[in-house]
């Protein structure tokens, strides 16, 4: 672990950690902003990325929002790396109070973390639009299950991911725990992410402790407002 960092965490007894796409790439997810993420799909599908994810295009082209969704957005052989191994264990030894996290891919809660806002959902967790039974991902995915890629209920209801779309409202009852969380913490790292991207990163506003990380391989629009700046992979900074 960067030394830097580490000496602000032997000082803090309360620190919760926001992070963004960057988190997930080095367990290669892609980001969906950079030159080579999710960007390029538009020469494949005829539509950008944020047309595709949004709610009026679920509602409007069910099977190509599932196309798209299941061959991009969902990657099962996807593995925790050393930054998500690094906060879990210090969720373990009492540190670490919250992760509060933009990524939908639950690599946070298979590292062993258990306290974690998902901001923007989770593709593990789906739910029937017509009778609220939930499903876990292997159901949707299974091509028995669905028809012309849209994943259905046994009610016949059609299943729709527990993810944010586009031109949906975050979670009130999340947004109100990472508040909660960061408004008390002593310590708030941010890692993986360029605070670019509002609602989530207004929740910068609500700390108000003894230190402030940034960890992103570029600059943020708050890194004059940091204690500690590394411009640097994030599982290299916080890992072993």
């Amino acid at each position: 672990m960067n030394p830097d960092l580490k000496k602000i965490l032997d000082e803090s007894s309360s620190v919760v950690f926001f992070g963004g796409a960057g988190v997930s790439t080095e367990s290669g997810i892609p980001d969906f902003r950079s030159e080579s993420g999710l960007y390029h799909a538009q020469q494949v599908y005829g539509y950008a990325p944020e047309t595709m994810l949004s709610s009026d295009f679920y509602y409007r082209h069910p099977e190509l929002f599932f196309r798209y969704y299941k061959e991009n957005l969902i990657h099962t052989e996807a593995e925790p790396n050393a930054a998500h191994r690094a906060l879990a264990r210090l969720e373990k030894e009492g540190k670490l109070t919250a992760v509060v996290t933009q990524n939908i891919d639950g690599l946070h809660q298979k590292a062993g973390s258990e306290k974690v806002y998902e901001l923007h959902g989770s593709v593990l967790r789906n739910y029937c639009e017509k009778c609220g039974k939930f499903y876990d991902l292997e159901y949707v995915m299974a091509e028995k299950n669905c028809d012309h890629r849209v994943p259905y209920c046994s009610c016949g209801g059609r299943i729709k991911p527990d993810v944010v779309l586009y031109g949906e409202m975050l979670n009130e009852d999340v947004i109100s725990g990472a508040v909660n969380a960061i408004s008390r913490a002593d310590t708030l790292i941010i890692g993986g992410t360029s605070l670019a991207v509002y609602p989530a990163a207004g929740l910068i506003n609500y700390f108000g402790g003894r230190h402030l990380v940034l960890i992103n391989k570029t600059k943020t629009p708050y890194d004059d407002r940091a204690d500690l700046v590394i411009y640097d992979s994030i599982g290299k900074v916080m890992g072993d």
